[in-house]
């Protein structure tokens, strides 16, 4: 048997990538990656429908989409390559919360293109991905999907007469869905936290001020539907 034979296969799959990466053609995909993963930046901001942590998520997808691209253009000229990515992967943990569906569509959508564009499917890559952006824009808009405001309120109250069905049928009359979070109920003091869909953000005074006259010291609080109690 041929040992440096041997030896060259052993090298080309250790060590040396198969095929030498276009120079023109990677830088090009490159800057196409970086548009158009600053322009899925544009329209999460814009289109979005999370209410918060906009701009932390934002930020990273550029990033999140050039860091593929360079794994990707790494690893796909070499079968070691990838099977110690494989392995790298599976012992990492990521352990930042995503609070909202939307937020992984996005990241999801980051990552797509730069397996796409690293991977030499530039046209493709970028029609589908145009095409996407265009179906959020004009179809999954926050100003259509957003209809009613949904926000946790809590109600504190002393007056004994006062009670939990007078509370809730107060914030009924100003809300499209409402749900019981949770009820405390102590000798001098009720705390009802409720989760509230609304369609008029100004009906938050107008339940503020109908449980004022039904007692002058209760207090009303307003916190993001998301917050867990």
């Amino acid at each position: 048997m041929d040992k440096s034979g041997d030896l060259t296969i052993l090298s080309n799959f250790f060590g040396s990538p198969v095929n030498q990466p276009d120079i023109f053609l990677t830088v090009y995909s490159f800057v196409l990656c970086t548009i158009m993963a600053f322009l899925i930046r544009e329209v999460y901001l814009r289109k979005s429908i999370t209410l918060s942590g906009k701009t932390q998520i934002a930020s990273i997808i550029p990033t999140l989409s050039l860091v593929v691209f360079l794994v990707i253009l790494v690893v796909k000229s070499s079968l070691a390559l990838s099977l110690g990515l494989v392995g790298a992967l599976s012992i990492v943990r990521f352990r930042t919360p995503i609070k909202e569906p939307e937020e992984l569509v996005y990241l999801f959508l980051s990552i797509g293109i730069g397996l796409g564009y690293a991977s030499g499917q530039i046209v493709i890559t970028t029609i589908v991905s145009i095409l996407i952006l265009l179906i959020i824009s004009f179809k999954l808009s926050n100003k259509k999907i957003a209809k009613n405001y949904e926000y946790n309120l809590v109600v504190n109250w002393s007056q004994q007469k006062l009670k939990f069905v007078d509370i809730k049928s107060i914030i009924s009359k100003y809300s499209v869905e409402i749900k019981l979070i949770r009820l405390d109920s102590t000798s001098d003091l009720n705390t009802a936290v409720f989760l509230i869909s609304g369609q008029n953000v100004g009906d938050i005074d107008n339940i503020s001020s109908d449980i004022k006259n039904k007692d002058k010291d209760s207090q009303t609080s307003f916190y993001e539907a998301k917050l867990n109690w």
